[in-house]
Formats: C-alpha cells, structure tokens, sequence
C-alpha cells in the first residue's frame, strides 16, 4: 500500500475524473461502499443531523456490539489526506480524499493497519510528540476502495466502541452519507414528534393571550399525530418541533433531515439539512432551542441557509383576529419515511386582563433575547410601572393582568432601564451592556471589562451579570443559560483582596452540580483575563497539587501507568529511557498512559515519566527498567 509509484496513481486519479474535483458535490449511489461490513446488515447509533449537545452529529455512528477491533474499510478508491493521533475529539482518525472531490472521515480508531500504524509511529518518533496530525500530498498514500485501512476502537470523546464515519465536499462540508445508498442499513420507520412548541417573535406576540412559550404533546390518532388543545395566537408566531426517528432493527433515538410545514392554501417552507459547514457548526444553537427543538422559522443571523424559501418571513405566523388556520408538519427521514402532525391556531385580539396563575412572592423577571418580562403581585399602590432608561421615565401600563399579578413587557432595544418601579418593589437589572452581533464592543464596570469580537456572538446580546461570593471565594455570572457564543469573549475581572497563590490559581466554570471545569486566565495585579465560549458561573480555585503517577505495569517490554489530576486536568507528559524519548499513548476515559517502541525493542536503562498538569503542577516517575 505505502509503495505505489506516485506517478501511476496520479494517472490513475486523472483517469477516473480527478481533474473534475469541486464540481458536482452530489453524493452517487454506488460510489461509496460501507466502511463497516460491507455487503452485510449494519446498525447505527447514530445518524446525520441528530441534535447532539451543541452541534449536530454530522455523520454516521456505526455499532460494534460494545466490542473493539472490527475491521474498517475505505468507502472508496482515493488517498490519504490527514491523519491523526489524538486522545481527545475524534482519537485516532483517517480522513480520505477521493477522485470525486469527496472526502471520507474514520474517526474514534482503535489502531490503524500494521503498515500504517508502524509509518505512523515513525513520524511521531521523528516529531517527538504523543500525539501528532498530519496533512500528506496527493497520492503520497493511496487507497484503493475497499481495502482494511483500520480498527474501530472507542479513542478520544467516544462514548462506546463504535466508527464515526463522515462524507464531505471538497470545500470540507459534511454531507448525509445515507444518501450513498447503503443497502447495509434499513429503515421503514417514520420520525416520531415529541412536542411541538408554539412560541412568540416580537413583543406584542401573544400564544394564548400570554407572552410566553407553549409546549405541546402531539397524540397519534391512526397514522398521523395531531394537538388536540385550541390554540390561540396574537401577533407574531413560530413553530419548534422536538423529534426523533428510529432505523429498524435499534433503539436508538436519532435525527431527520427535512421538515416541510404548508396549511389550507398550501405548502408554507420547506426546511432541509443537506450540508453542515464546519466554520459555522455552533449556529446549530441559533437553529435549535436548547439543542432540543428545531426552530421552524427564520433567524437572521443564522449562518446556515436550510429553507426554501429562505426570507425574512419564512415560518413566521401571524393571523387575523377571528381566523383560523390548519397547520400540516411533515417529519421526514434520508430514506424518506414520513410523519405528519397537525395543528390548529386561531387569531385573536390583545387582551389586557386574563387568569396569568398564582402571583409571585416577589418580582418574577425573565429574559427572551431582547424582551424583558416581570410579573409582579396585585398593590393597592398602583398599576403603572416607571422604566428608568438614561434620564427618561417611562410609565408603562401592564401588558395583561389579572386579579391577582400583573406582567409588564418591555423591549430592551428602546434602552436599557437602569431602574424599574413596581410600585410595591423596585428590580434592578442587572445587565452590563448591548453587544451587537458581528461588532467588537466593550463594556466595563468597576471590576469587570467584557470585551466581544466581530464573531463572537451569534445574535445581539443585551448581557446579564452578577457577582457574588467573599473577596476570597467570589463567583461571577455570565450570560443566561438560554443563549450561546459561536466564539470567545474575553473578561478582565478585578478581584482586589484575593489572597490566594495566584501563581497556581485560575478560573473554571463551575457547573450546577458544583463540578469545576477549567478555564484559564492571565493574572495583572489583581485582575485575572480570561475567554470562554459559554456562559454560566465563573469562580477562582487554586491547584497546587501535582497530578498523581501510578505505576501499573513497568519493565524492559513496556510502561503503563494511571495518571491523574486532581483539579485542572493533564496538560501533557512525557518519557524518556536511559535519555532517549519514548512514544507514550494517553486515554484519559481510562486515565491510563502506555509506552510504544518504534520496533519493539526492549527498554534497559533509567526511565523518567514526567506529568504536567493545567496550573503548571509537575509529578514525576523515575526508576531504572532492566
């Protein structure tokens, strides 16, 4: 495989359309064989365009029974592009480019074939690095289709023993490899609907006379699903649907492609996921409510373009008072199973006085991208709320109310309120400042700066924070937990008075259940920078413990040990025997590194395995191997 003359393969790719690289992206049937048993019933656990936490899955995950070590062949004819050692992501991965413009991706490998895996050691050994990525010229390893390339293993951020196994264009989008027409997978089953979410777009939208999110259960009535509850809507609408579709002969839960929405006069949009593009991947969490709901509507900052048409007004609902509307939503999968749902919506005028439930013990404030919404008690003090926006006083009537509350709305883009009155309290928001999307903006208060990027945003952002804590223990709040970057922002927080080593001390996302995730950050004085990508609650810990080294397994024919870090995390770590370096390999799901030899050779001689850890700890082993 390694030795092919170049020149031949490179004639042997201009003979079968090499030189039509970039054109007709379209996915042939027949051209793509089955990575995994070809010619043999396959099984997935997942599928492309599933809803996964922040992305989409955007490939096939092929099963092996929870065991490690089932062959994985090329899906075609091409040549190695990049290949990877990794611990994390997709571990060890293959990625093949194709005479068609393709490429094919083989990620979470147990090992690559003998010759492979022995060149790859070579270059890892010539590079000194455990783990290693490497880009390779056209035809400097070529594979014919078909042949064992690897194993399917369980490495980097895999759940289980499985293959994660992609197509991409040649301007590296992926594509659903279902559309290659694999006879080694069935599926006769229609998606399933799960809810559907009828939900507000502008401030005088209303969904049942309220300004809030309505999620409902669709019940099967024969071979379709219907929502029985009359449904009321004012103003403007959209619809989110929550799903799942299911391939025979599994149980898995996993994604559809395509949704096509029409009512009485006919088809309405159609919404379509041929192609994820990877610069863009996190808008899946503009696309998405909570990674859960696909939005079936249009966003305008969303970079993905999956409608037809693809306007400002696709999906957006908005009826007469008195009208009504039969809405049809079809759920359909790659193979073109189908599931419809059906709805009805009624328009109906702004009504000021409505039952809104039981009233709160204090102000009940939320937050919906720019809206902001308190319910508040009855008073006999009075009704009208006062806004405090700049050196303006605003009296705001309640949107609706009842006997027993009343709700205010109010549209953060006419300004920011510094003060509200309730009448019988006063709420003070806490938000920062405005943060356009695709604009570097900077806001600051006394001890915090937040700073955003042209891209670090996926919408406009009106940006809530609050700290809390002691001098030596303070937390900061960023952001709600309903919206997302697409990059980093950076803070510059000002923590006077902290005590703390802060050589060893750094920041890390502390997680609801107090779990500590580690972020970083550059101590100046007594202010710390540091850049996330998601919001949440930020705290100061300080880690001056070295990671833990424990020898499994030690003598002249390999290494193993367990390392491990109490806080921070493993940074990196290296071997060296009798003053040369040696290949060690990581699985972190295990905590366990092994050493690999370039040949096999015994290790003599003394043996240094050094650990260094986020905050700079460093744990070593030493002895002698004979």
């Amino acid at each position: 495989m390694l030795k092919l003359n170049k020149v031949v393969f490179l004639l042997v790719l201009v003979s079968v359309g090499y030189n039509s690289i970039g054109c007709g992206q379209e996915i042939q049937k027949g051209y793509f064989q089955s990575p995994v048993k070809p010619g043999a019933r396959n099984y997935l656990a997942g599928n492309f365009a599933e809803l996964r936490p922040n992305h989409f899955h955007t490939g096939l995950d092929y099963k092996f029974d929870a065991v490690e070590g089932e062959p994985i062949y090329a899906a075609a004819t091409g040549w190695i592009h990049r290949i990877k050692i990794s611990s994390f992501g997709y571990g060890n991965v293959i990625y093949l480019k194709h005479p068609s413009g393709h490429i094919t991706v083989y990620g979470h490998l147990r090992n690559f074939n003998p010759a492979l895996e022995a060149w790859m050691k070579k270059k890892m050994y010539e590079a000194k690095q455990n783990e290693l990525e490497l880009t390779l010229k056209i035809g400097e390893i070529p594979i014919k289709k078909g042949e064992l390339i690897a194993y399917g293993g369980n490495t980097g951020s895999s759940g289980g023993p499985h293959l994660h196994f992609e197509i991409r264009d040649s301007l590296d989008r992926a594509l659903d490899p279902l559309l290659a027409g694999y006879s080694e997978i069935l599926d006769k089953i229609g998606p399933t609907p799960q809810k559907i979410a009828i939900v507000p777009l502008e401030l005088d939208s209303r969904v049942n006379g309220k300004f809030q999110r309505l999620e409902l259960t669709p019940v099967l009535n024969g071979t379709s699903y219907s929502i029985t509850e009359n449904i009321q809507v004012t103003g403007k609408i959209g619809i989110e649907v929550q799903g799942y579709d299911k391939l025979d002969g599994a149980e898995n839960q996993n994604g559809f492609p395509k949704f096509e929405v029409s009512d009485d006069s006919g088809p309405l949009l159609k919404l379509m996921v041929d192609q994820v593009d990877f610069n863009y991947s996190r808008h899946f969490l503009l696309h998405t409510h909570q990674n859960r709901f696909t939005k079936l509507y249009f966003q305008k900052d969303l970079k993905f373009s999956f409608f037809t048409p693809n306007t400002s007004d696709t999906g957006v609902i908005q009826l007469e008072a008195g009208k009504k509307r039969n809405i049809q939503i079809k759920l359909i999968d790659a193979y073109n199973n189908s599931r419809i749902v059906k709805l009805s919506l009624t328009g109906t005028d702004l009504d000021s006085t409505l039952s809104d439930g039981t009233a709160p013990q204090k102000a009940q404030v939320s937050y919906y991208k720019n809206i902001l919404k308190i319910k508040v008690a009855q008073t006999d003090k009075g009704g009208l709320a006062k806004f405090e926006v700049g050196n303006t006083t605003y009296e705001i009537l309640p949107a609706y109310q009842d006997a027993a509350s009343r709700t205010y709305l109010w549209d953060l883009r006419f300004g920011i309120p510094k003060k509200i009155d309730l009448c019988s309290e006063i709420y003070i928001p806490d938000i920062l400042g405005y943060f356009p999307v695709g604009r570097e903006r900077l806001h600051a208060i006394t001890n915090l700066q937040i700073r955003t990027e042209a891209n670090s945003l996926l919408e406009d952002l009106y940006l809530r924070v609050t700290q809390t804590g002691s001098t030596n223990s303070p937390v900061l709040n960023l952001g709600e937990t309903t919206s997302y970057l697409w990059n980093n922002l950076e803070a510059n927080w000002e923590v006077s008075g902290y005590s703390g080593n802060k050589a060893k001390t750094q920041v890390y996302q502390r997680s609801a259940n107090g779990a500590l995730s580690f972020i970083g950050g550059e101590w100046m004085g007594n202010q710390i920078r540091f850049k996330t990508r998601n919001f949440g609650n930020f705290v100061l810990a300080e880690d001056a413990t070295k990671p833990s080294v424990s020898p499994i397994k030690v003598n002249a024919q390999g290494m193993r040990f367990t390392i491990k870090d109490n806080l921070s995390g493993i940074k990196s770590f290296e071997a060296f025997v009798n003053g040369e370096w040696v290949l060690m390999r990581y699985e972190h799901k295990q905590a366990v590194v092994w050493s690999e030899t370039l040949n096999g050779q015994s290790l003599k001689g003394p043996a240094i395995l050094r650990v260094t850890d986020q905050a700079g700890n460093v744990a070593e082993w030493r002895g002698t191997l004979n």
